[in-house]
């Protein structure tokens, strides 16, 4: 099940930790003491550094414990600056500006299920709550953990630790990579695989089960997919029901940009189609999906789109704004 917030609040930094070579852990507290909302398997939080600077982070903490959230943040020094920020200059007692919680990479334990997490570098803090709640539950799941070495992988060992016998670390400098389609050859109907890590690491498993199940698999990307032309590379309309206003979406223009400019406030954070920040629902019309957060069944349903990437792949779109 899929949970959405788009509340900001302003959240202290309670405590500072490091977990790696170049990842910190941030926990994040209410300012009056209350607890925070609770969140799901999967969610993440958008962190607002400043005005058109936002970055999502998955919530990689306790479940259960409703006093603080924790983020972890990997340095990327040749990334767009944010990550660099939070190791910088965050300081213990600094407010942080945060939304969310929100969830497009849900995670419920079905019985009879067995799961089979796989882990690229900081993608961990994407399943680690994940690996709690199969555990939890008594389910039957595997954790295959890769990274450049130990040193640089969070929660590494206190994952092997607890989990003996259902971790298997891939550490490329001791020469154990991840084989995922040795892993993942044989398709079955009462597996699903979930994944978060870098392109080349969710690329490979959906390679690897083009013949399973379509639900079986189940992955978050921190980075765009890359796309070609569009289908329709021409102008279209999409028709505002709320308002019943038109507008135009010219070619190189995207449909968040071109409603903007008519007054209309699409919330929205990356603007690649990585987070879900701009779902709007589709009334009419078929849409070129260019995200990276729905499966191909919801796109297939042309239900909803996120509007900073994804198109018409005709002349006309029906948007709930």
């Amino acid at each position: 099940m899929s949970f959405f917030s788009d509340v900001e609040r302003d959240l202290v930094v309670a405590a500072r930790t490091p977990l790696a070579d170049g990842v910190v852990a941030l926990d994040l507290v209410s300012h009056n003491g209350r607890d925070l909302p609770v969140w799901t398997p999967g969610s993440h939080v958008d962190v607002l550094l400043a005005p058109g600077v936002e970055r999502q982070y998955s919530l990689c903490g306790d479940l259960h414990d409703r006093s603080r959230w924790r983020i972890a943040v990997l340095r990327e020094d040749a990334g767009r600056g944010g990550s660099v920020r939070l190791h910088d200059e965050v300081v213990e007692g600094q407010r942080l500006r945060v939304r969310g919680p929100r969830n497009h990479f849900a995670f419920e334990v079905t019985p009879g299920t067995r799961y089979r997490f796989l882990a690229g570098g900081i993608g961990i803090t994407a399943l680690r709550a994940m690996v709690a709640t199969a555990e939890a539950a008594g389910a039957d799941w595997t954790l295959e953990y890769a990274g450049r070495s130990r040193a640089t992988m969070a929660f590494v060992a206190e994952l092997t630790a607890a989990h003996p016998g259902r971790v298997t670390v891939h550490a490329a400098d001791e020469g154990a990579r991840l084989d995922v389609r040795a892993l993942l050859a044989q398709p079955r109907s009462d597996t699903a695989v979930y994944v978060c890590g870098p392109t080349r690491l969710i690329d490979a498993v959906e390679e690897t089960l083009a013949d399973w199940p379509p639900a079986a698999l189940h992955a978050e990307r921190f980075e765009a997919r890359e796309f070609g032309e569009p289908v329709w590379p021409d102008p279209f309309e999409v028709e505002l029901a709320l308002s019943g206003t038109t507008v135009v979406v010219e070619p190189g223009q995207s449909v968040l940009d071109a409603v903007a400019a008519e007054g209309v406030v699409v919330l929205s954070s990356c603007r690649v189609g990585t987070c879900g920040t701009c779902e709007t629902p589709v009334l009419e019309g078929a849409v070129e999906h260019r995200d990276s957060v729905l499966t191909p069944a919801e796109q297939a349903e042309d239900v909803v789109m996120m509007v900073c990437v994804s198109r018409a792949a005709g002349p006309r779109l029906v948007l709930d704004l």
